[in-house]
């Protein structure tokens, strides 16, 4: 009986810890607008040791291979979260070329001209968020966030994000948003305790950063030439 006892209180202790969905709601100035069209992001930084993910989406959060598609002159998506280490491939499908190119925050490169059906890649080693354009088509860009936490997730069209399956520990709750303010994303940015059991939902109010009509400069630091009328 005693061995059937301590091998039960054993098999207690080694019960899978339960985890949390943490539930974010990110709102950005006032506008109308922003009820469908504004992306953003959401993460939890953890302070201190946390265990690791122990649920199925954890291979999801573990570097690999995405893409960033260009096409029609735009990128596909807008917006990409990626762990710390993956790697980006940038297939052209226009039937021109293109130069995508990052030298400003976060992975500073620059793939130079390729044509229409090729395709350059870039592993994303650090953290930070890169600002993607293409030094031809000034209209182009596209945001890459790189995280070395798992507990992540982009906002819905319901301005919601649900990261999923976290540990309970303490950790930073930070926001991105590119309709935002970067003081306000600072300032938002908040300590919160994670329980199991406990409902974890938050509110974050982002103030809206004023268009000033100055578009970015190309990899030259210098102004776009005007764009001859094409008929593609």
């Amino acid at each position: 009986m005693l061995c059937i006892a301590l091998v039960f209180c054993a098999c207690q202790g080694m019960a899978p810890a339960q985890n949390s969905d943490v539930t974010v709601r990110l709102t950005v100035g006032g506008s109308p607008r922003h009820a469908a069209t504004a992306e953003g992001a959401v993460w939890l930084v953890p302070l201190g040791p946390v265990p690791p993910r122990s649920d199925a989406q954890a291979t999801d959060k573990q570097p690999q291979s995405y893409q960033l598609l260009q096409k029609g002159k735009e990128f596909h998506p807008h917006l990409l979260v990626v762990p710390v280490g993956s790697s980006i491939d940038f297939p052209n499908m226009d039937p021109f070329f293109h130069n995508v190119f990052s030298l400003f925050e976060g992975k500073r490169f620059d793939l130079g001209l390729y044509e229409a059906g090729s395709r350059r890649s870039v592993r994303f080693d650090r953290e930070g968020i890169s600002y993607i354009f293409c030094n031809i088509h000034s209209e182009m860009g596209a945001v890459v966030i790189s995280l070395r936490t798992p507990y992540f997730a982009t906002i819905g069209s319901d301005r919601t994000a649900v990261i999923h399956n976290v540990p309970d520990g303490q950790y930073i709750l930070k926001a991105w948003s590119e309709d935002a303010t970067a003081a306000s994303l600072r300032s938002t940015e908040r300590n919160i305790d994670i329980k199991a059991g406990k409902p974890d939902v938050y509110s974050m109010h982002l103030t809206e950063r004023a268009v000033n009509g100055s578009a970015h400069k190309n990899k030259f630091g210098e102004d776009y030439p005007p764009q001859p009328a094409q008929t593609y």
